[in-house]
């Protein structure tokens, strides 16, 4: 857990945007001041140095994970508040009869006395590198080059993308990263609290709850 977050805190500062370290590797960074995702109140923000010297290609490859990341946060702190809220999948999980919302929310749903069955977790860990090794590639790892670092699309999913302009792509664009940024913090935050509530040090959140 105690990685997990930690991990979580890097990603998410890691490719906001470049530095405001002023040492003296000018010509690169400045390179990186007008990359989207570049914007107030932060600006050039790269606070772990992590584009001191860098090349395009490395800026892509920060970048293609940043994005990755804030998707996968946005779905997780959906799934929180939702499955919090009181909503859950119908039916049962397995073949014994424990129903979806037997089990318990957050992390406790795989990790401790009542998780879902190992065999369960060992399905999504699989499912989740099957996507990460063949579905979710884009030219930062190996598939055909796209648009722009993040571009899952190759060549047949599209969802009348090309159909913007340039101007509303960098929007959209614009939208998804500071979506994710915020879900990553957001994600990060329901996770402390759900440890809170275990040491009896939880507050009531909106929504939600206390979480336990």
């Amino acid at each position: 857990m105690k990685l997990a977050i930690l991990a979580l805190a890097a990603g998410s500062a890691a490719a906001f945007a470049p530095a405001m370290n002023k040492a003296p590797s000018t010509a690169l960074n400045m390179a990186f001041e007008s990359e989207l995702g570049v914007q107030p109140p932060l600006g050039f923000f790269d606070p772990l140095g992590m584009l001191n010297d860098a090349d395009q290609e490395r800026f892509d490859r920060l970048r293609y994970v940043e994005v990755k990341h804030g998707r996968i946060c946005q779905l997780a702190f959906l799934g929180q508040i939702t499955t919090r809220y009181g909503i859950h999948l119908s039916g049962d999980i397995d073949q014994s009869g424990d129903a979806f919302a037997s089990f318990p929310n957050g992390i406790a749903a795989v990790i401790g006395p009542d998780a879902i069955p190992q065999a369960g977790l060992l399905q999504i860990i699989a499912f989740v590198g099957f996507l990460e090794l063949a579905v979710m590639k884009d030219s930062a790892n190996g598939a055909e080059p796209g648009e722009f670092p993040g571009d899952f699309r190759n060549g047949s999913l599209d969802f009348g993308w090309d159909n913007f302009d340039e101007e509303t792509k960098l929007s959209k664009r614009g939208i998804e990263l500071n979506n994710g940024r915020a879900a990553m913090m957001g994600i990060l935050g329901l996770m402390v609290h759900e440890k809170l509530g275990e040491i009896d040090m939880g507050v009531e959140l909106p929504i939600i709850g206390t979480l336990a």
